[in-house]
């Protein structure tokens, strides 16, 4: 037993004691990494130094484990911590289904449905995966507060080619809902577990199972016996196509009950149709008489034995007349009808006839290949016979769908005519073939990426902006190199360089030269000054345009030019060229006219996919400068931003005389357009 507060291998810290079983206990733990309660199973103490035990207890781990289901226990982890063997599993705060039964029956039948139809998803999945519970019943299904069902407890449940799937003369599993091959120390299959879940349906239906008795013994013997009691003599509510697939999934003989459990699924599903409201009562087939028991008359007692042995003749019988006279009467007129050679004759004739009707009876026929894709060399070797087949070679391939050491076809292929004693060969699953993962830092994205797809791989991109990768390499990646993985059960991330951080430009406007200078050394730009120009709207030395413009996104290390202002422009101080400005202001004109200019967004320099995997769309944002006799240059005209497609721009100018105007377009930041003109 372990106490509370203890911390197995230093993360899982016992809260509670949740249950004590004959092989393991099972306490309430929280994960002190995740803060999240989990049930911890560990073996008992005295089973830590029991090998077939711990083997037992690993088989369950990698039986569940392999299982991922929303109505199977998730298992997080699996350890020893100091010699103790524990799985960390899924905790649910419910009771199992037994006690959920006993609290709430009756259970109306749609909820009875809803429930089985979660327990069978869950068992498909195991069965599809080569996995027998082997031990379903009740306990062993939690249900939770908003009514999900989980499948626990795989302690017995064994791959289909594990070796040890066999245990003669054993009883594995609760007696109540144990098959009747399994009752006989026979091999457990998928069709076991099915017989199973017919008792816990009827369970569900009753609120009690079907078969009692004094000793396990005694209700074993019930299950391959006895029939199952009828649901509808003790609730005439239940539609006989439900008690259908209890009668179905519980026949004695596997091959008549269900063959998978989603076909099974599948007739629950719609038994509450009305279509099926006359449906008639499921009786299963009689069984070949030919396969009664055989006796074995040295095994019967002596006075039966002699009383058989000495019955008189099948002739005689037939004779009554002759069976009132004596023996030796009789066999004098035998005698005397048929000459000595006669006898010697008939008995040539009749062992030629028997002969004959023995090479017909004994003689090869013709047998149909089953299907033997998902099975084990056992149950297809068990199959073969049956049929009167054996096996042959067994090769192996690659294969993602059927587990390893399956059966994958056969050779000859299945529903293929051969002749009785045929040999089969089988073709057996090595596993899915793996792919060894590169070390794909600093290599091209779009290369790497084109070789995972070509192997099966599903790629993701995540971007990310470095100092120190050139853009469109990779700089990480989820999956570490040198492992090994099934491509199409893999999704890879790579994190690729979108290279230096963008530094979103500020409005320099009226910064002196050294405070534009002390900006762009504090987000790593460089500046770069044009020739100064006359201003009246910016005082002299001050900043009165930038390229690229305000608000633009730029590489660090990118370089900006600005403009400083040289102040207002000086005007002539003599009178003559006052006089004549003051005539030519008297006799200067207005003009206005219009320019139509076309705005294309930029085409994407990057064609690669973004991170959600859809290429880059173009969108561009223009700024437009004026230079007339309204408009300074040196501020923004017009601003049109996510510009996706080609649009024409109307712009209105107003000059004096016969003065020219200018306009300059900037698209992301970089000149776009620049021109004089005149009316």
């Amino acid at each position: 037993m372990m106490e509370r507060g203890y911390l197995v291998s230093g993360r899982y810290e016992i809260l509670d004691t949740l249950g004590e079983g004959g092989m393991a206990n099972v306490y309430l733990a929280e994960d002190t990494i995740l803060h999240r309660q989990v049930a911890v199973k560990v073996l008992r103490m005295d089973l830590q130094h029991d090998q077939a035990t711990i083997r037992r207890f690993q088989r369950e781990a990698k039986a569940t484990s392999e299982l991922s289901h929303p109505n199977i226990v998730s298992v997080y982890d699996v350890g020893s911590d100091n010699g103790m063997q524990y799985i960390v599993m899924e905790y649910i705060a419910g009771d199992n289904l037994k006690t959920f039964i006993d609290k709430h029956y009756p259970l109306p039948l749609p909820e009875v449905i809803e429930m089985m139809t979660q327990v069978l998803s869950a068992v498909q999945l195991a069965h599809s995966q080569g996995i027998i519970h082997r031990d379903l019943k009740p306990q062993n299904i939690l249900v939770t507060a908003s009514g999900q069902v989980k499948i626990a407890d795989f302690g017995i449940a064994v791959a289909l080619n594990d070796k040890s799937v066999t245990q003669t003369n054993s009883l594995l599993g609760s007696v109540h809902y144990i098959s009747p091959e399994q009752a006989r120390g026979g091999m457990a299959t998928p069709q076991s577990d099915i017989y199973a879940l017919g008792i816990i349906l009827y369970e569900l239906l009753m609120g009690k199972v079907p078969f009692s008795g004094d000793s396990a013994v005694t209700i074993a013997l019930k299950h391959f016996h006895e029939d199952i009691p009828s649901l509808r003599q003790f609730n005439n509510q239940i539609p006989q196509a439900l008690e259908n697939v209890v009668l179905r999934a519980t026949a004695k003989d596997p091959a008549q009950r269900y063959q998978s459990a989603a076909e099974m699924a599948g007739d629950l599903q719609t038994c509450l149709d009305p279509d099926r409201v006359n449906e008639p009562r499921f009786v299963p087939a009689v069984a070949d008489s030919n396969l009664a028991e055989t006796k074995v008359l040295s095994d019967l007692p002596n006075e039966v034995r002699d009383s058989e042995l000495n019955q008189p003749e099948e002739a005689e019988a037939e004779h009554p007349a002759d069976a009132k006279a004596p023996k030796s009467t009789v066999a004098t007129k035998a005698k005397r009808r048929l000459p000595k050679w006669a006898w010697w004759t008939l008995g040539g004739v009749g062992l030629v006839i028997l002969v004959v009707v023995l090479v017909l009876i004994l003689g090869k026929k013709d047998v149909t290949v089953p299907d033997l894709s998902g099975m084990s060399v056992n149950e297809a070797k068990l199959t073969l016979q049956d049929k009167n087949l054996k096996i042959g070679q067994t090769d192996y391939e690659h294969s993602d769908q059927i587990a390893r050491d399956l059966v994958i076809r056969s050779d000859p292929s299945d529903r293929t005519s051969v002749k009785s004693g045929s040999t089969v060969n089988l073709i057996l699953s090595s596993g899915a073939k793996t792919y060894t993962i590169g070390d794909y830092h600093d290599q091209d994205y779009d290369t790497v990426k084109a070789k995972l797809k070509r192997a099966g791989f599903t790629v993701k991109r995540k971007n990310k902006n470095s100092e120190t990768v050139a853009a469109g390499q990779i700089m990480k990646q989820s999956v570490a190199a040198k492992k090994k993985v099934v491509p199409k059960r893999t999704t890879i991330t790579l994190t690729v360089s979108q290279g230096p951080a963008l530094v979103s430009l500020r409005d320099l406007s009226t910064y002196t030269k050294q405070q534009a200078q002390d900006y762009a050394e504090g987000v790593g730009l460089k500046l770069t000054f044009g020739t100064s120009q006359y201003s009246s709207d910016f005082t002299s030395g001050t900043v009165m345009s930038q390229s690229p413009a305000a608000g633009t996104s730029v590489a660090s290390g990118s370089t900006v030019t600005l403009i400083l202002s040289k102040g207002v422009e000086p005007t002539s101080s003599s009178s003559s060229d006052a006089d004549s400005s003051s005539e030519g202001q008297q006799t200067e004109e207005t003009k206005t006219f219009d320019k139509t200019i076309t705005l294309e967004p930029a085409t994407p320099s990057d064609e690669s996919e973004n991170a959600s995997g859809s290429s880059k769309v173009a969108v561009s944002t223009f700024i437009i400068y004026i230079g007339d006799a309204k408009h300074n240059l040196s501020t923004v005209y017009k601003k049109i931003d996510k510009v996706t497609t080609a649009q024409k721009v109307t712009l209105s100018f107003e000059v004096k005389n016969d003065n020219s105007a200018t306009y300059r377009v900037v698209r992301d930041g970089v000149d776009y357009a620049n021109e004089t003109i005149k009316p």
